[in-house]
């Protein structure tokens, strides 16, 4: 018995993706940067109208401004990278997942720009260290709290509330897709 031969074994086929497949997958991953990296511009350009021409300004110390913008970069981010991915799950589904549907889709919209405002909320209470701290401690401390301040968001149990769509955002895993063959493999798709 000779192992490792491979002799009967049909030859594994290419990646499946096509040269047109690979352009195309390129210009939407371009597509989807550009629009994140609008997005960050676009959040910290609102950032920096709330702390200087709005009614936040008397809120936020002068060594508290980086926080805020911080906080634009990160809901402005957020709403460029997942916006239009939620957009085209909407337009076109994938092999394992059917394609999205519009009150889905709106709804995960909704969610994005809710953990957009949560992000900006945040930024204003991690601000206020600029009272007390440096305006480079301040930063430094606002990059840590606005990066990892999403993590409560993503252990709470969204399909108790009826908000299943939002465990998409947040990278949670949710029902899987429902397999018939192996439900009946398995004999929990019984009938009466």
């Amino acid at each position: 018995m000779s192992v490792g031969s491979g002799a009967g074994k049909p030859r594994a086929q290419g990646s499946g993706r096509s040269a047109l497949g690979n352009v195309v997958f390129g210009v939407g991953l371009l597509l989807v940067l550009a629009t994140m990296t609008l997005g960050a511009y676009a959040g910290v350009a609102l950032a920096d109208g709330l702390a200087d021409d709005s009614f936040l300004s008397s809120a936020v110390p002068d060594d508290g401004r980086n926080a805020l913008v911080v906080g634009g970069i990160g809901a402005g981010g957020l709403a460029g990278l997942l916006v239009p991915l939620i957009l085209f799950s909407a337009v076109r589904g994938g092999d394992g997942k059917p394609r999205t549907g519009p009150g889905e889709a709106l709804l995960k919209i909704f969610g994005t720009l809710a953990v957009g405002v949560y992000l900006l909320c945040v930024s204003v209470v991690t601000a206020q260290l600029g009272r007390f701290l440096s305006e480079g401690a301040t930063t430094l401390v606002s990059v840590f709290v606005v990066g990892f301040s999403w993590m409560p968001l993503a252990l709470v149990p969204w399909e108790r509330f009826g908000l299943s769509g939002v465990q998409g955002l947040l990278g949670t895993s949710g029902d899987p897709v429902r397999d018939p063959a192996r439900d009946s493999k398995d004999g929990s798709d019984k009938s009466d």
